[in-house]
């Protein structure tokens, strides 16, 4: 069955579209298309409070696209979720509000917690193995969402403003940063098997460049020798020596340090990026709640 969510982010909206099917018991997200539009509504919200016009018209456009592209693919659902940028800007529900007159699309902004349990909780249950201990840690231009869950139950979650974007124009908070440590060592615990998994663009990338592509991991110290080496490139060389796009090349130094401080405080040995997000959260979130109310 094919589900559909779109994921307004602050560095890019994405239009998914995912066949939704039963394996081992738990319900696994296939995507079918995946269509990546890098708007970077975080460049304007977290330098002047709101979206300027012209990014505006830009992602009235883009859902105006992707609105006649679910046309045609005619998915069973489709949900809709907007994060860090626009729970920020000051004119988002305006923004809301345009996108449904021009596109009949409903738009939802929701809050840091629920976006990293969407991520974490629907992910999770066919990725991990019963019994494990796993920190979700998703890493996006404007925030950072991290999840424990424990043998496929949800324990806890938080949301840092800490981003991409904002980290790459220094609005990031001495206070956020002492904030994301003290969580990350209360919840590290005595556990030194518990599993980091990495969701994002950036830190797949990394991955693929750095680590072990064909296992989806890279090793801390990888991750550290990755980093080191990137920061010695300028953003052109980023783009020609190893094949990053313009809106990937300036901000995955960014998502490297963030993911270095965060797998250092929780002692955490290697990260696994197997290709997941909040889109793909919202697509099974969407199905486990038709199935439960019996519409599907």
């Amino acid at each position: 069955m094919l589900f559909s969510s779109i994921d307004i982010g602050s560095n890019a909206v994405r239009l998914l579209l995912a066949n939704v099917f039963e394996k081992n018991g738990y319900a696994v997200a296939d995507k079918a298309s995946l269509v990546r539009v890098p708007l970077r509504l975080g460049m304007d919200v977290f330098n002047t409070g709101s979206i300027t016009e012209e990014r505006i018209g830009s992602l009235v456009k883009t859902m105006k696209a992707f609105s006649y592209l679910l046309e045609v693919y005619q998915p069973i659902a489709l949900t809709i979720c907007a994060t860090a940028a626009m729970r920020e800007a000051a004119n988002s529900g305006e923004i809301v509000r345009m996108i449904k007159e021009e596109t009949n699309l409903d738009v939802k902004i929701i809050d840091g917690k629920t976006e990293a349990r969407i991520i974490s909780q629907y992910n999770s249950n066919s990725l991990l193995h019963d019994g494990e201990r796993t920190m979700f840690v998703d890493v996006g231009g404007g925030s950072t969402e991290l999840s424990i869950i424990e043998n496929h139950r949800f324990v806890a979650s938080e949301s840092f403003s800490i981003g991409t974007i904002r980290y790459l124009y220094d609005k990031v908070t001495d206070k956020e940063w002492e904030r994301l440590k003290k969580w990350l060592i209360k919840f590290r615990g005595a556990d030194p098997g518990m599993i980091c998994m990495g969701s994002g663009g950036n830190i797949n990338k990394i991955t693929k460049l750095y680590g072990s592509y064909k296992n989806d991991f890279i090793e801390f110290k990888d991750l550290q020798k990755a980093c080191k080496q990137m920061e010695k490139l300028t953003i052109p060389e980023r783009i020609n020596l190893l094949g990053l796009r313009p809106d990937r090349a300036d901000v995955i130094v960014p998502a490297a340090r963030i993911f270095i401080f965060i797998m250092e405080w929780a002692r955490l040995d290697k990260v696994i990026a197997p290709k997941i997000g909040l889109a793909d959260g919202l697509v099974l979130k969407t199905y486990e709640e038709m199935k439960k109310n019996g519409l599907i």
